[in-house]
């Protein structure tokens, strides 16, 4: 039954989800960075959590044992969470930023979940008459002002980095999202993690595939269109650099998209299908 109703949330929020995506508005007061620092941020804490209960699968996506999680380690989640809004941002460089952000993002949808768990969808936490999901709520105070999870996402990220490659490391808590990482980003890492997803992505059934000769990708090219190049040539074209060499001349051969998809079903491990 759970199925089912994942299912109908999948096909019932597709189209309205393409015209819910916010534009990439920058928030001016976050370009502040010192591109001379050498100072880290400790994402120990997160990445314990990540390594304990994110199953990584050979195709996307990941899943997190959500059914697992201890009250103790929901607890040091909710720590890091807070340990994160003392950070002042400003004084760290663009690639520790990067992964400051992304993993603020990815740790307060984990909490999200795990706060209204068990929940067939994200969609189905929090939001409003007009809206569904938790991501316009501002849960975060960050040198004295609020953000939300759109905020961290579509005023700081996209508009701050404009290679498309944030879209490989947020992660909605869905199926059809790119996954979920096992570690933590960190600045030494953050570019090499955010091309492993970006690959593993394209060459999953979740992100690109073919359905009796048409090309069917994921709806996030659809919906953030313009952060892939705009039109069906260029998004093609970065497909096809993180396609591995069969799938990448495949797409050689496309010239339009035909269809795009997307599943908002939990990435519970616990419903992951046994033909993964």
């Amino acid at each position: 039954m759970r199925r089912l109703v994942a299912a109908f949330i999948a096909l019932s929020f597709i189209t309205t989800a393409a015209f819910a995506a916010p534009k990439a508005d920058l928030w001016p007061h976050w370009q502040a960075h010192d591109e001379n620092a050498t100072a880290t941020i400790d994402h120990s804490a997160y990445d314990a959590f990540l390594r304990k209960y994110v199953v990584a699968h050979e195709h996307a996506p990941n899943g997190v044992r959500y059914g697992d999680v201890s009250a103790a380690d929901h607890t040091r989640l909710k720590n890091y969470i807070e340990a994160m809004q003392q950070v002042d941002i400003a004084a760290y460089n663009r690639d520790v930023q990067r992964a400051y952000w992304i993993n603020l993002y990815n740790a307060l949808t984990l909490d999200r979940v795990l706060d209204a768990y068990p929940v067939d969808s994200i969609r189905d936490i929090g939001g409003s008459l007009i809206s569904s999901g938790p991501w316009k709520k501002r849960y975060l105070t960050i040198d004295g002002e609020k953000l939300s999870l759109n905020d961290i996402e579509h005023r700081i990220l996209r508009p701050i980095w404009h290679d498309g490659l944030t879209h490989y490391g947020v992660n909605c808590a869905s199926m059809s999202c790119p996954d979920l990482s096992t570690q933590a980003y960190t600045g030494d890492n953050v570019y090499t993690l955010l091309r492993e997803n970006a690959r593993d992505y394209v060459n999953s059934p979740a992100g690109v595939r073919f359905d009796d000769g048409e090309l069917v990708v994921s709806s996030i090219y659809d919906w953030y269109g313009q952060d892939f190049g705009g039109n069906d040539r260029a998004i093609i074209s970065h497909l096809r650099r993180f396609a591995d060499p069969a799938r990448s001349t495949r797409l050689d051969m496309r010239d339009t998209i035909d269809d795009y998809e997307y599943n908002w079903a939990l990435n519970d491990e616990a419903d992951m299908p046994d033909d993964r």
